[in-house]
């Protein structure tokens, strides 16, 4: 844990730097970049809001991410991964978002989407960057290499802006 709130502290220094604020928009981790963040003192300054979408209902209506491309990627996809983090922006007052959608397991494995499958979503205005990886572990294990990966793909998209 020690690590991963770290890396949230970092991410937070990043931001005050910019005077931007953060928004989370989480399905597999639960809230967990969300409270990584806010285990930082002082993060009001810099973080927004969290959305635990964990329902593909609940990722259509806070955060706008299109019926269509759900059902065309599912809800496991760097499309919606993209859409999510768009939909925290454009839902909140922050400037940048985050967010995590996956198979943290043991089960809902399917063809081509292993557990431990993860994508992600980092958007800002006019640009938004995916990624998928595949973790390995237990349920919370993947949550938290998930949680980790979400904050440093953060980093490196705060020093690309």
């Amino acid at each position: 844990m020690k690590e991963i709130v770290d890396l949230a502290a970092r991410a937070g220094r990043a931001l005050q730097e910019k005077g931007w604020l953060l928004a989370t928009a989480e399905s597999c981790t639960g809230g967990g970049v969300a409270q990584a963040v806010t285990e930082v003192a002082g993060s009001s300054a810099w973080f927004d809001c969290g959305f635990v979408t964990y329902s593909n209902a609940s990722k259509t209506g806070l955060l706008n991410v299109p019926p269509a491309l759900i059902a065309q990627f599912g809800a496991v996809s760097e499309e919606v991964a993209g859409a999510m983090a768009e939909g925290a922006v454009a839902g909140s007052n922050a400037h940048i978002g985050v967010s995590t959608t996956g198979i943290a397991g043991p089960g809902g494995a399917v063809p081509g989407k292993p557990v431990g499958t993860v994508c992600f979503g980092w958007a800002i205005a006019d640009r938004t960057f995916t990624e998928r990886r595949i973790f390995a572990g237990d349920r919370q294990a993947v949550r938290e290499q998930a949680v980790a990966h979400a904050l440093q793909g953060l980093l490196r998209f705060l020093d690309q802006a």
